[in-house]
């Protein structure tokens, strides 16, 4: 108990400064959403009860998240939580396999009845359900059928699971995701073989069973934009009029900035972002591929007939954004070589990635200015599209401290980017905190957290305890923090210590 109350009275505690660089909640537009974030593996757990079948992620992860935090059976302690910490929206997945165990056919009432009451619960407290329907956990029944992605069957097969969702749960869900950060998916899962089902050319840092890394992730990531296409085809042809709902997709978006100011780097800058951005958003904006892509990849990458280009275009009613962290971009000339090339998506863009400051692949700097700067080139190159943050954080050892004030610092900063890219124009309407409370992550397991609220993993009842994140997150919400540095001394004075763990 004592942890819970000096939550509350952090809560109420007013952090009032001069600075004049300081801002509140009330500073950004009234219809704005912040939230918080998981996804349904990271988060629900019970994997093999009322019906749910395993997901390529079971089998990718090997059981690791069998339990996760359990939100499936501590749903409504979770939505609670939210509440008091005054969450405006909650982003999280459905189980594409918790719903339809066989991935067609016959819907699991258990599966259906969850999610119905998940979102009633959310809506019970005033608490917006933001729904991603794809988290990367495709029913392993059909990646064992037909290779999942890979394959154009999907396009019919993912409609219809969202057709499924917009029909049980469109009255009461007014923003959809079709698939979670599509770029680092067919990357992940198609050419560098780290996330599920694990699919690359094997290579001196990963040896994959199966994987062409120098076509999959392209034909994986046409079939998703066609997907998405579908499903946003038939939302607005069945759904959008009656419950008035917006339909995208989400990619992860890196700060990409030139390592020197030569020639040669700023152009590798701009193929980076041809890449990781103009790969999914051009299509979705104006139609087509980058020139710089088709230039590249050649037939390597699939193309879109006329009818096909027309039903991707526009198709996105907004963009979702996950964004953490931002890195220099230098570019690399070829070596002369007598060996074929080893062709995968990294070797293709032809850049280095270089960490800023003393950032790595888990620990990263605050760079605020990356996302600013993400921001405004979407804003300038992508038509000033509508687009929520969906995750944004920073991971920390999961048990240092419940005085996360570095995770403060961070969001508080990105925060205060995205305001000042708002005032200069860019239409972001939401922001999603990741995550709401520690998960299971798939790369770092439970060594390393990202949640406003610590879960005991060695508890059987995997305890939830607020950080100091948390505690800032509602002074922030409820307005009565005015953000400035001084606050996060101010705010820290009032929490317990690490010894609270």
């Amino acid at each position: 108990m004592k942890v819970f109350s000096m939550f509350c009275i952090c809560v109420i505690i007013v952090l009032v400064t001069r600075d004049s660089n300081a801002f509140t909640r009330n500073d950004f537009p009234e219809d704005f959403l912040f939230g918080a974030a998981t996804s349904a593996y990271q988060w629900e757990g019970a994997v093999d009860e009322d019906g749910r079948t395993p997901s390529v992620w079971d089998i990718f992860s090997h059981s690791d998240g069998d339990i996760a935090c359990d939100g499936y059976h501590k749903y409504k302690e979770d939505v609670k939580l939210m509440a008091e910490m005054g969450l405006e929206a909650f982003r999280f997945s459905i189980s594409w396999s918790r719903l339809i165990p066989n991935g067609r056919g016959p819907i699991n009432p258990k599966g259906l009845l969850f999610y119905k009451n998940l979102i009633k619960e959310l809506r019970s407290h005033g608490i917006e359900p933001h729904v991603t329907l794809y988290h990367y956990d495709l029913p392993q029944v059909l990646e064992d059928e037909y290779g999942g992605w890979i394959n154009r069957k999907i396009i019919e097969d993912f409609t219809a699971f969202a057709d499924v969702c917009f029909r049980e749960f469109g009255e009461d869900v007014k923003l959809w995701t079709t698939v979670n950060e599509a770029n680092i998916f067919a990357i992940g899962a198609y050419s560098e073989g780290f996330l599920p089902p694990g699919h690359c050319s094997t290579n001196k840092f990963v040896n994959c069973s199966t994987g062409n890394s120098s076509t999959e992730p392209y034909l994986a990531g046409h079939n998703i934009l066609l997907a998405h296409a579908s499903a946003s085809k038939l939302y607005r042809l069945k759904y959008k009029s009656k419950q008035r709902g917006s339909i995208g997709l989400s990619i992860y978006a890196y700060g990409l900035f030139p390592y020197t100011n030569s020639k040669e780097d700023e152009i590798a800058t701009q193929r980076a972002k041809d890449f990781f951005f103009g790969w999914l958003l051009k299509p979705l904006v104006f139609g087509e591929y980058p020139d710089e892509m088709k230039r590249i990849l050649g037939s390597r990458l699939p193309v879109f007939s006329e009818e096909e280009s027309e039903v991707v275009k526009g198709s996105s009613d907004f963009i979702g954004i996950i964004h953490y962290t931002s890195v220099y971009i230098a570019n690399i000339t070829p070596a002369p070589s007598t060996l074929p090339s080893n062709q995968e998506f990294f070797t293709d863009m032809g850049v280095d990635t270089i960490f800023i400051g003393n950032s790595s692949f888990f620990e990263w700097d605050p760079i605020p200015w990356g996302f600013e700067g993400v921001l405004e080139y979407l804003k300038q190159s992508y038509n000033n599209p509508p687009i929520y943050i969906l995750e944004n954080g920073l991971p920390t050892k999961h048990d240092l401290t419940l005085q996360d004030t570095a995770r403060v610092e961070y969001i508080q900063s990105y925060i205060g980017a995205m305001l000042n890219a708002i005032k200069n124009g860019s239409d972001t309407r939401g922001y999603f905190v990741w995550s709401v409370i520690d998960l299971y992550e798939l790369l770092a397991g439970y060594r390393l957290s990202y949640g406003l609220y610590y879960v005991n993993f060695s508890d059987p009842s995997l305890k939830r305890s607020p950080k100091l994140s948390a505690s800032w997150y509602t002074g922030f919400l409820n307005g009565t923090i005015h953000v400035a540095p001084q606050d996060i001394t101010q705010l820290q004075s009032h929490f317990p210590d690490s010894s609270s763990l």
